[in-house]
């Protein structure tokens, strides 16, 4: 016994199938590009300065030496300072990758496909 599945979009199985290879490609691509791009941000007002891929892999971090001494309450407040710029950078990161894998699923003419939308 054949079952027969009615076609609830309309299109053209070969077309849309073209259209998510595309799209696919087009996500792998720009994960690629998001992955090399470095994102520079500061915390403390600039006196933490940490630099990120968008691998999330920190590649440097400067800290104003004005902010350094042998007192415990600095140290503190520098380790405040670090864990603020980290967090932030990972948070630029993550939006500025949701932003730019969203701007190529959103013209596209797909149907509701998990984790396309």
């Amino acid at each position: 016994m054949k079952v027969r599945i009615p076609n609830q979009g309309g299109g053209n199985p070969q077309a849309m199938m073209r259209q998510i290879t595309k799209l696919q490609e087009d996500m792998k691509n720009k994960q690629e590009e998001l992955d090399a791009r470095e994102f520079d941000v500061s915390a403390g007002g600039g006196m933490v300065k940490i630099k990120m891929l968008g691998t999330k892999q920190i590649t440097s971090i400067k800290i104003d030496p004005s902010i350094v001494s042998n007192e415990a309450e600095d140290i503190e407040m520098l380790e405040d300072m670090l864990i603020a710029g980290i967090n932030e950078a990972i948070e630029t990161v993550e939006k500025t990758v949701d932003e730019e894998m969203s701007k190529l699923t959103k013209g596209a003419n797909l149907p509701n496909i998990p984790g396309l939308t």
